[in-house]
């Protein structure tokens, strides 16, 4: 994993195993060096949002997730909101999908997907 600097190790986000395993598994779909962007948005109804995508190339002061095969890159803004954070893989009564446990968030939506702090 790679450091970013003035965050300390305990405040980083946390890929844990079921997701890092999920994103190999997409990206082994996709062209080689190809990575995850985990970043927050502005909308959605409670504020801010998670967006995620799929990258080909990394900037220069993206903050690197690498675990169990899976690349996940995160800018230097989206971090700030997502210090501290948990992200996982859920599979459950309604669906598959990427669950965030954000700790600065202090409120979302009914969904999940938005939050605001």
């Amino acid at each position: 994993m790679t450091q970013t600097p003035d965050v300390p190790t305990d405040a980083l986000p946390l890929v844990t195993e079921r997701a890092a395993r999920r994103v190999a598994a997409i990206l082994g779909k996709e062209a080689p060096g190809a990575m995850l962007r985990v970043a927050v948005n502005g909308g959605g109804c409670s504020g801010f949002q998670y967006a995620f995508d799929i990258e080909k190339a990394r900037a220069d002061d993206d903050h690197v997730i690498e675990h169990e095969g899976a690349v996940v890159l995160i800018d230097p803004v989206s971090l700030d909101f997502l210090k501290g954070a948990r992200i996982d893989f859920v599979d459950d009564l309604i669906g598959q999908s990427f669950k965030i446990d954000n700790p600065n968030a202090t409120a979302s939506c009914g969904c999940g997907t938005s939050f605001s702090v």
